[in-house]
């Protein structure tokens, strides 16, 4: 295999059980295979955000202690519609 890897994670839709688990989870398996991990902060608004608003994740970052969290430690919105944006042009992309 060449080149990195790199694998982003995005919560949205708002907070659910579980969710801290399954980002761990990811991490620890991605960093197995030598990939890096980026978690990107409040869901769709911090993606569509420039610049994009992430955090690297490793697996200092995501300990057995942070699955106890409520919530998801790379913060959620259910607000932003992803498919209708501005864009660069004064028009807006929609669905």
């Amino acid at each position: 295999m060449t080149g990195n890897k790199r694998i982003g994670i995005l919560t949205s839709g708002g907070d659910c059980a579980g969710l801290n688990a399954v980002i761990r989870a990811a991490v620890h398996r991605a960093q197995y295979y030598g990939w890096e991990v980026v978690g990107i902060e409040d869901g769709t608004q911090g993606l569509l955000t420039r610049p994009v608003r992430y955090v690297k994740l490793d697996t200092n970052m995501v300990d057995g202690a942070m699955m106890r969290q409520g919530g998801t430690i790379l913060g959620t919105t259910n607000k932003d519609d992803p498919f209708a944006y501005p864009m660069v042009e004064p028009a807006r992309k929609s669905s």
